[in-house]
């Protein structure tokens, strides 16, 4: 498995940003080829972390490319930082 982990800073609206996730990017997500989860998740002071699991690296590499898209479409206002970007395979897991 692998998995992509994007942390976001600055976020104008957590609560927006989390609704146009649930309803606009997560079902793009559950249709990439390997899909197996999907956390977005409210850190607190303007910090939203996205964590995507995937069944192989083509999958996650996918979700990059989808993400970056539907952020700059969508959610360009509510998060205005680029996030950092963290992947790679899955040593464990439990």
């Amino acid at each position: 498995m692998y998995a992509v982990i994007r942390r976001y800073e600055g976020v104008t609206d957590p609560g927006e940003a989390g609704r146009l996730v649930d309803e606009g990017f997560v079902p793009l997500l559950r249709r990439v080829p390997g899909f197996v989860a999907y956390y977005w998740v409210d850190a607190g002071d303007g910090v939203m972390v996205s964590t995507s699991v995937f069944e192989d690296r083509a999958g996650a590499d996918a979700s990059v490319g989808r993400a970056a898209d539907f952020v700059r479409e969508n959610l360009a206002a509510l998060l205005p930082n680029p996030p950092r970007v963290t992947a790679g395979r899955v040593v464990a897991s439990g």
